[in-house]
């Protein structure tokens, strides 16, 4: 019977378990316990009463160690970090296909508002045209002559159309 006096760590070496489980050991074999001149635990251990042997460690099936936890959440974290690059790269892609649509519709407005001015101003000139015809038409004499007046008409009428025509070709 050989008692020997350990640290809570020599103890945990001797038996190649955790200084934790070590101190828990001696507190539920009610080891006799006592203090070192610098301050440390002594535990009276006596081996060949002891006969521990430590349980194996069981990890529930499908779950790592903290080791490898770690690890993994490493990977984790390595693949968010290249979605996001990834996902900065498409917005950035995107805003430009923006920027050219919003030039394109900026363009694209300032050629409606030219052909809306266009096209108003050819329907003013269709009905300035319009009510031309109507006071030639008006102005006939009973046996279809032209009088003077409306001859003249009809001749800046001509005019008129000519010049629109032109207009409408450049």
């Amino acid at each position: 019977m050989c008692v020997e006096l350990l640290t809570y760590a020599d103890l945990s070496a001797r038996l190649d378990i955790s200084r934790e489980a070590a101190r828990s050991l001696a507190r539920r074999r009610r080891l006799p316990r006592s203090r070192s001149e610098d301050g440390k635990a002594l535990v009276s251990v006596d081996f060949s009463e002891l006969r521990y042997t430590p349980l194996p460690t069981t990890r529930p099936p499908g779950r790592p160690d903290r080791c490898s936890l770690a690890k993994i959440e490493a990977v984790k974290i390595e693949a968010f970090k290249a979605e996001v690059a990834r996902l900065e790269a498409v917005a950035a892609g995107n805003r430009a296909d923006f920027e050219r649509e919003r030039e394109r519709a900026d363009r694209l407005a300032v050629e409606l508002m030219q052909a809306a001015a266009k096209t108003a101003a050819a329907d003013a000139w269709a009905a300035r045209l319009e009510d031309e015809v109507a006071l030639l038409r008006t102005g006939r004499q009973a046996g279809g002559a032209i009088a003077g007046h409306a001859a003249r008409r009809l001749g800046h009428l001509a005019a008129a159309i000519v010049e629109a025509d032109r207009a409408a070709c450049r």
